[in-house]
């Protein structure tokens, strides 16, 4: 009888894998990850290079990404269906075979895998394995500590509304701010109305090809890519707060 394995793969640089993760990757006989349409999916390039001659390959494409509102019904109904027949598909492969599913980052922390997860309980046997955050990748790319001492972080996604966005920035040390994407502009006046900006900093593509690693301010309006996360870190208000 096989099992599921979720494979946490890190922040996106291969050699920030878990020697667990990499392992169970080399072996593999059947991957499955995630990927939208068209494009070869973080996750299996993160890989690339590792899987075994005759590994059976699963892409699990999205069907939808941002063709439609994600707060609509539709999108809610397209989403729910794909899980449920990736789920069915999965527990049936797992009768017989272990099957590794790729996840970026760590499975746990806003892993599209628990959708799975929560769909496969009873149904198959589950083992996740840790990944480090990709936001941790991100500090270490600036290369400072996020917070010391008593300092409070806070995690917050970019899809928060603004006013609610403010009101948590102004309340905490440091920030890390996530899903930022298309809410770049809204991130940045949220930042700007808590008196943040000037201590935040963008990271996009972080620990991977074509990283880019610049203060908020001086970033200009534009497109936001998905993998981007953003900092503020939490020493430089105290610091301002003891001037």
């Amino acid at each position: 009888m096989g099992k599921i394995i979720c494979c946490g793969l890190g922040p996106g640089d291969p050699d920030l894998m878990s020697v667990r993760a990499a392992r169970e990757v080399r072996g593999a006989r059947h991957v499955a990850f995630f990927r939208k349409k068209g494009h070869p999916g973080q996750a299996r390039r993160i890989v690339d290079g590792m899987l075994t001659e005759g590994a059976i390959e699963y892409p699990m494409e999205y069907p939808v990404t941002t063709e439609v509102a994600s707060d609509s019904d539709e999108y809610a109904r397209l989403l729910d269906a794909f899980y449920d027949g990736w789920a069915a598909r999965l527990a049936e492969l797992g009768r017989h075979n272990d099957v590794i599913v790729l996840c970026e980052g760590d499975p746990y922390f806003y892993g599209s895998f628990m959708h799975l997860h929560l769909r496969l309980q009873g149904r198959a046997e589950i083992e996740v394995i840790a990944g480090i955050p990709g936001m941790a990748g991100c500090w270490n790319s600036i290369g400072r500590p996020i917070a010391l001492g008593d300092e409070v972080v806070t995690v917050l996604t970019g899809t928060l509304g603004e006013d609610d966005l403010i009101r948590r920035m102004r309340n905490s040390d440091a920030l890390v701010i996530m899903k930022t994407g298309r809410n770049l502009s809204k991130v940045r006046r949220a930042l700007q109305s808590a008196g943040r900006l000037a201590d935040a900093w963008l990271i996009e593509r972080g620990t991977m090809p074509g990283e880019r690693v610049a203060r908020l301010a001086d970033v200009g309006e534009t497109d936001c890519p998905y993998f981007a996360i953003v900092l503020v870190y939490g020493g430089e208000r105290r610091m301002k707060a003891a001037e």
